[in-house]
């Protein structure tokens, strides 16, 4: 059987990559699983400056998901290159670093040093939905996304790949304005924005009042908006959203993801994707499929 793949340009031993946000920069979990198994890694949101994020709690847990209000806290990309970079390089994975910014500027700059560095792609975050300024604020247009995207573009040799937020009315016409602006990939979908209130205290129970949604809760809406963005584009998407076994990655396959990324799931269960590819590599031999590239897209509507 083979299960390797070629998203945007990158060549990826199996389907299966950790979302940003969830995977740190892989330390911590290289102590559970090996990362060499893994399709790849994408790393914590990176900024060009270092970000210490919103107030807590910026955490709790939902009905089937949980609820997250980080605001992007990270070390910057200085302190990625020096000290994450070179222990990420020990493992024979992908490295896609996630880009965040607050201005078009920032993203442009943090995106010529990515350039420099020895990654293998840029997911670019156009969809944190709770950082007060900044992606959200890019990715809720055609346009604003359009105009992100081509001037990133212009100093990135690397494969770009762009990632959407849920919350907009339309995501198709989102996603084509990342293939128009010249992206070779697309991922989704990031959280959906949501709130949960503490009813002894009549407040919110985030600091930052409202988060965003993530885990099983969220995928049928992710499962539909990978399906309705294939029908759009023809750039390969990275389907996320409530993955937590090789069916769910199966189902968003089938709707048209040719990879997929696990979030919310790696603090459910650290090894969560090393069971996945085995579960995708099970669902290949009862199935008698030979490349896992032939299901992509392949789901039969009704």
């Amino acid at each position: 059987m083979n299960t390797k793949i070629n998203f945007a340009g990158i060549e990826i031993k199996n389907p299966v990559t950790v979302s940003s946000g969830t995977f740190g920069y892989g330390r911590e979990y290289s102590q559970y699983i090996d990362l060499n198994k893994l399709g790849g890694i994408i790393t914590k949101g990176t900024s060009l400056k270092p970000k210490s994020g919103n107030k807590s709690p910026r955490v709790c847990e939902t009905a089937s998901g949980m609820l997250n209000s980080i605001g992007l806290q990270n070390p910057g990309v200085e302190y990625f290159a020096q000290n994450d970079l070179p222990f990420l390089r020990k493992f024979d994975t992908a490295i896609i670093v996630n880009a965040c910014g607050s201005t078009i500027d920032e993203y442009v700059e943090l995106c010529k040093i990515l350039n420099t560095l020895d990654i293998d792609g840029v997911e670019l975050n156009l969809s944190c939905p709770n950082v007060k300024s900044g992606c959200m604020a890019f990715g809720s247009s055609y346009e604003g996304v359009k105009e992100v995207t081509q001037k990133v573009r212009k100093v990135l040799d690397k494969p770009l790949i762009v990632k959407l937020t849920p919350n907009v009315t339309d995501i198709a016409s989102i996603a084509k304005a990342v293939e128009d602006a010249g992206a070779d990939g697309v991922s989704l979908i990031n959280t959906l924005l949501g709130m949960k209130i503490d009813i002894e205290k009549r407040r919110p129970i985030l600091a930052n009042n409202t988060g965003g949604l993530s885990g099983p809760a969220v995928k049928p809406v992710a499962v539909r908006m990978v399906y309705q963005v294939s029908q759009a584009v023809k750039i390969p998407i990275l389907g996320m959203g409530g993955i937590i076994n090789g069916e769910d990655a199966i189902e968003f396959i089938l709707a048209g993801a040719k990879a997929i990324s696990i979030g919310t799931g790696n603090f459910i269960n650290p090894d969560v994707s090393i069971k996945t590819i085995d579960e995708i590599e099970n669902y290949m031999k009862k199935y008698n499929v030979e490349d896992i590239n032939d299901l992509v897209g392949k789901v039969e509507m009704n």
